[in-house]
Parts: C-alpha cells; structure tokens; sequence
C-alpha cells in the first residue's frame, strides 16, 4: 500500500474567530494562509479550509443510526493512534467539549476494534475522531462475503 496523500476539505464557517479558537486552540492544529473570509488549518496533516458563509447551525442535518446512536450525515475527521485518541478523548472531556456521540469502544475484544467520539465545531460542522486498535483493520471487510 503506497503512503495516503493529504485530503482537502472545504467547511462553510459561521466566523473566523471561533473557528480560530476551537481549531487552534482547543484541537491544536496549525493555522496556514488566511484572509477576511477564510483560513487554512493543518488538520493532523490534511488541508482544511473553513469559508465564512454563516455556517449552517440552524439546518437540522440527516442522522445514520449505528449501534444504537444517531450518527450525523455528513461528517469528517481524522483516525489517531491509539493511545491519541485516548489522550485527545480525556482532554476534551475536560474541556467539558459537548459531544454529540460521547466516547466509546465498538467491537471490543474483536477484530476491528475501534473507539470513536462526534463532536461540533462552533458552525455546527460535525467531526469524528476514531481509532482501530490493530490500525490495519482500518479498511478490513472481515470475513471473506464471496461464496
């Protein structure tokens, strides 16, 4: 498998001062270029660009329900190491961050073991952090589905 290259995403903002805040201050990621109505974040390695457009905190946003949860549709994120996302988990329960889907394990003990937290940004732009016990899994279908 070759090494992933960086993804870009594009995020519509309600302002760039919080945005500035949560993305620099509270996720630690590095601002890049900017102007009056947009900034550059090196998020975990990857290209996010958030556009002052008003954000879209007032539209309600599709859910997806898995293990018991309503996942909101669309989402992005970024998959840590294990013991980061640990790390990164504790910080923000401390920040006393509101979460959408609080942490937790899926598939403990088995193979694809992962843990996964959903949380807003002050836009309304939600985000998954996860991460695979065994990193490989991260694109493992399991048991072979051919006959």
């Amino acid at each position: 498998m070759r090494a992933m290259q960086p993804f870009h995403l594009a995020l519509a903002v309600r302002d760039l001062q919080s945005t500035r805040d949560f993305y620099t201050g509270l996720l630690g990621c590095q601002e890049g270029r900017s102007s009056d109505v947009w900034i550059d974040f090196d998020f975990y390695g990857h290209q996010l660009v958030a556009h002052v457009t008003g954000g879209h905190e007032a539209t309600p946003l599709p859910t997806s329900e898995v293990d018991k949860h309503a996942v909101p549709v669309p989402h992005f994120g970024v998959v840590l190491e294990w013991e980061d996302w640990h790390v990164l988990a504790e910080y923000l329960r401390g920040e006393k961050v509101e979460f959408i889907i609080n942490p937790y394990t899926r598939f403990q003990d088995q193979p694809g073991e992962q843990a996964t937290m959903f949380f807003r940004d002050p836009s309304g732009n939600n985000l998954e952090f996860k991460t695979f016990r065994d990193p490989d899994m991260l694109f493992d279908k399991g048991e072979d589905e051919s006959e």
